[in-house]
């Protein structure tokens, strides 16, 4: 059947910011791919471009300097009649509106974040409420991540999400299943499951946790070979998924809870709802009850009033706990948000130093724990070959942020998408390297 054609249909969607995001964008593309546009994702060929849509992000101030410098750009190009239309969406768009309307005149609409068919109005497409589930992944095809609510109810002094995203609203279990069956009939064979604040999942719909059902849910759907989770909250922690995570093989033993901070008076300040003690404790309950787990968390250095003794505090508590895997921020003022009635009286150089710091002793533990693993062997998702590498990750690392496993090219063959089993015969910081044990 001949589809319907349309001036001005060629869609360049540019998404800027998290995984939540990505997601977003995702959706926003399935449905325009189901109104006949012709869609493309963060294509640099402008003659694929006659509409341009930029996903924001608002999160600190790096990020809002991108999505600003990413407005000015295609708004120069639309000035020059290089584009028809240039929309803007997302998380700054949301936040800052009337301002971004007042300095882009270029930009045709701003849009907020949960405006997606205003977005489709905008454009003449219609909204299918038909396509739960259905997206255009822009990730690898054997991955995808599932995101399993909007929104977030707790108060953290330093973070504005809540301004741009609302309240947590939990998705239906039922549409979960139904999104991930769709995902794995195209291919998909691990999910990432995200969220603002994964471990509230329920609290809204059921009145009750359910991440634990949701986890068995999944669990069912054929195809589905690994399931990671992402941004779980530790205060009120749902002790009960532990279990699961143990017992259920799908589920991998992977876990990205971030902690922030150590020093009780910056948790305090943060308004974390948490104790050193308490994080201490949760860490030992999650590692006795799942045994080899994987930790990732994240820090923020630089918050209003953090002492040199309080970093050093954080410093020691990194070192005591050995965490798979770290990210570090630096602390960013933003306006309305808790934190910003405090002095931001930690100077900018200061805040890098220390970010730094706490990297350099990351990367020893990394180091050290990656050793740890020489002579093991592993099952390992092979995600792309690059040069002479295929490049995959064990069921301990997650895409685009944890570490990689380099397998020669010349002396090796793996199918991307696939799993292989693989030796591990060396250890660099955040990278290991080996070799396909044959099959028997």
């Amino acid at each position: 059947m001949k589809t319907k054609t349309r001036k001005g249909n060629k869609v360049n969607v540019i998404t800027l910011g998290c995984s939540k995001n990505l997601v977003d964008s995702e959706v926003l593309m399935g449905q325009l791919k189901a109104n006949q546009f012709d869609v493309k994702h963060e294509s640099n060929q402008l003659k694929d471009s006659e509409i341009v849509i930029i996903n924001t992000c608002g999160f600190i101030e790096n990020a809002k300097q991108e999505s600003i410098n990413t407005i000015i750009e295609y708004s120069e190009l639309k000035a020059e009649g290089r584009i028809d239309q240039l929309i803007v969406t997302g998380c700054l768009s949301e936040r800052y509106k009337d301002d971004l309307t007042n300095e882009f005149p270029e930009v045709d609409a701003f849009f907020g974040t949960m405006e997606l068919p205003n977005i489709l109005k905008k454009l003449g497409a219609d909204y299918k409420h038909e396509l739960i589930g259905e997206r255009y992944l822009t990730t690898a095809p054997h991955y995808a991540y599932l995101k399993i609510s909007e929104g977030c109810n707790r108060t953290c002094s330093f973070c504005a999400i809540p301004l741009m995203r609302g309240k947590h609203v939990s998705r239906p279990i039922e549409d979960l299943v139904t999104e991930a069956k769709h995902l794995a009939k195209n291919g998909v064979k691990e999910l990432m499951l995200i969220a603002q604040e994964l471990t509230y999942y329920g609290l809204d719909l059921y009145k009750e946790r359910k991440l634990a059902e949701l986890l068995d849910a999944l669990c069912e759907v054929e195809g589905i070979e690994w399931i990671r989770l992402h941004y779980a909250y530790p205060t009120g922690f749902p002790t009960g998924i532990l279990p699961v995570i143990a017992k259920q093989k799908k589920v991998c033993d992977y876990l990205d809870i971030p902690f922030q901070h150590a020093a009780d008076g910056v948790l305090k300040r943060m308004r974390r709802s948490i104790t050193q003690a308490e994080t201490l404790a949760l860490i030992e309950q999650i590692r006795a009850e799942v045994p080899g787990i994987t930790l990732r968390t994240t820090m923020l250095v630089g918050f209003p009033g953090e002492t040199e003794a309080e970093f050093e505090e954080l410093c020691d508590f990194i070192r005591k706990v050995r965490f798979n895997r770290l990210g570090v921020f630096t602390y960013s003022h933003e306006e309305n948000t808790g934190a910003y009635d405090l002095v931001d009286d930690v100077p900018e150089a200061v805040k890098q130093e220390r970010a730094a710091i706490l990297m350099d002793i990351q990367q020893e533990i990394s180091a050290a724990l990656n050793q740890e693993k020489v002579g093991s062997t592993q099952l390992v998702m092979i995600d792309r070959k690059e040069g002479n590498y295929f490049v995959g990750r064990t069921t301990g690392d997650s895409p685009e942020v944890d570490n990689e496993v380099l397998i020669d090219a010349k002396t090796n063959y793996c199918r991307v998408g696939d799993f292989a089993t693989v030796k591990i015969t060396r250890a660099e910081e955040f990278d290991l390297y080996a070799e396909v044990v044959p099959k028997k």
